[in-house]
């Protein structure tokens, strides 16, 4: 295998650097003198690279289209071009949210014929080993841009809303990239997508799913087998397509043990026994709307706000009017929230902070209802990270 030049010194082409034996040479915005590190790679300032002098070239999927490197680049490919040749059987797996949940859900469901995880999800594809039946892939919006030589066997993509559209320039490349395995595509291989797309030409055989329901039917899934919810169901149930499809299988029992991550509708009890929920994770429109959705059969104590980067709040307060929802709010985004919870005629109470916020929900919930962190934002404003977030949720309610 080649030594490319590597674009980025992250953990994707450190990996690769790594299996090829190190002595390869990054580019790096971040780096403003050159230096050699410990496995003996170059590593040097990204205003320095010549595409005269490189034969080939890897990117970290996070480097935009529009910069230098990508646009001077003659011989460019994704991570997952790079390693399409030792490629075994793979499923891919794509959507603005709840991507992680189901290729977590797939490797469970698959973990008995020896299949691996890797991608987005944290390992580089250079750390997983070729000898394995089943590489599940869980792919970026960015890695999918990059790539234009490995194809998906099964492609599941779930259902897309605007993202990133600092990368990608425009809703609609966003959606084209997110559809640009069906590109490649071979005829019989089968490909799960939402409704409602503009699909490129494929050979590829195109399952258009819209719900649960359809899902259910489709792949003759009975869901009042699973434990799951709402979008965790929608996750479970195209899991369960796969190993229908493979192996003519719906396991659900082992299904059924599948344990979410933490800060994912992480639900806990007071000392009262009432019902708080973590979902810290939702850090955008769309897995908020999913998190009330499954919540609604309750009086919803909604905390919602953070660094929302923008974004187009209006369909989630649309889907709030009506239902039994008081609203909270905190962060960076609080004034845009009020006037949105004006227009839409949703009650609510600034908080500003997580912790003023429970100690204000602690004094009206009731066993019955549930309060709910499901920000619909990043959460830089106030916190570290996400995580953060969410244990700093945990650590309010257990104090109460």
């Amino acid at each position: 295998m080649n030594k490319p030049t590597l674009f980025g010194y992250g953990l994707t082409t450190k990996a690769i650097a790594k299996k090829l034996g190190g002595g390869c040479t990054f580019f790096d915005d971040k780096t403003e003198k050159p230096y050699t590190d410990e496995e003996n790679n170059q590593v040097l300032p990204s205003h320095l690279f010549d595409p005269e002098n490189s034969q080939l070239e890897v990117t970290t999927p996070s480097v935009p289209p529009s910069h230098p490197l990508i646009q001077s680049a003659k011989h460019l490919l994704s991570e997952y071009d790079f390693f399409a040749k030792e490629m075994p059987f793979s499923i891919w797996i794509s959507g603005t949210n709840g991507k992680t949940t189901t290729t977590q859900m797939l490797t469970h469901l698959l973990e008995k014929r020896g299949a691996v995880s890797g991608g987005n999800i944290g390992t580089p594809l250079a750390e997983l080993s070729t000898n394995a039946p089943i590489w599940i892939l869980e792919s970026s919006s960015f890695t999918l841009h990059h790539t234009n030589i490995a194809s998906p066997n099964i492609y599941l993509l779930l259902p897309i809303t605007p993202d990133h559209l600092d990368w990608h320039g425009t809703p609609e490349q966003y959606e084209a990239d997110k559809l640009k395995p069906l590109l490649s595509m071979k005829e019989g291989e089968l490909a799960l997508v939402p409704k409602g797309l503009k699909l490129p030409k494929t050979n590829a055989f195109i399952v258009e799913y819209d719900s649960a329901k359809f899902l259910e039917e489709y792949f003759s899934i009975d869901s009042s087998k699973i434990r799951f919810k709402a979008a965790f169901l929608e996750d479970a149930l195209l899991a369960l397509a796969v190993t229908k499809t493979l192996f003519d299988e719906i396991d659900y029992e082992t299904i059924n043990a599948f344990t979410l991550d933490n800060h994912r509708q992480e639900e806990t009890r007071d000392t009262l026994g009432r019902t708080w929920v973590n979902d810290s994770k939702a850090t955008n429109l769309d897995a908020t709307v999913q998190a009330v959705k499954g919540y609604d059969d309750k009086f919803i104590h909604l905390i919602l706000g953070g660094n929302d980067k923008g974004a187009d709040l209006t369909p989630l307060f649309e889907l709030m009017e009506g239902k039994k929802i008081h609203l909270y709010t905190i962060g960076a985004n609080s004034e845009k929230l009020a006037l949105l919870s004006k227009k839409h005629h949703i009650n609510f109470t600034a908080c500003e902070t997580l912790e003023n916020t429970i100690n204000t929900i602690a004094t009206k919930l009731t066993k019955d209802e549930v309060a709910l962190l499901s920000p619909a934002a990043a959460s830089f404003d106030q916190f570290n990270s996400y995580k953060h977030r969410g244990e700093e949720f945990f650590r309010f309610v257990k104090s109460l």
